[in-house]
């Protein structure tokens, strides 16, 4: 299952689980004064941990690499559309709030509100 290369701009290391060579795929929006920082799923080109099971360590990581600060970003995971037959592969983007208790922590974004995020152009 190969993603396009349309869902990031960038390939981004990292360390994962036990320091494992990890990667995945990276986007970072200004939309309205705000820093969205989008992660993609990489499935077999991920040869480590997925940003799922990565979480914060992902985040700080990107933060530490791109000089955000955690609490300024909004962190998105995105799980692509690879025109698998199986549902589990169908695109999905999910807010992921750190500071958030766990029945709070993930939110799954509109197909709307994932639009004006990546088609904001700002004039």
């Amino acid at each position: 299952m190969k993603v396009s290369p349309d869902y990031y701009d960038e390939i981004f290391p990292f360390k994962g689980e036990w320091d494992m060579e990890s990667t995945c795929g990276l986007k970072i929006r200004e939309v309205a004064g705000k820093t969205y920082v989008i992660v993609t799923e990489l499935y077999q080109d991920n040869p480590g941990t997925s940003v799922t099971y990565a979480g914060r360590k992902l985040a700080d990581q990107i933060c530490a690499a791109k000089n955000l600060k955690l609490e300024d970003i909004i962190y998105l995971e995105c799980t692509p559309n690879t025109n698998s037959k199986l549902s589990f592969y169908d695109e999905e983007y999910f807010q992921v709030d750190f500071f958030a208790d766990m029945q709070h922590k993930y939110r799954q974004l509109t197909k709307e509100e994932v639009m004006k995020i990546l088609n904001y152009n700002e004039n």
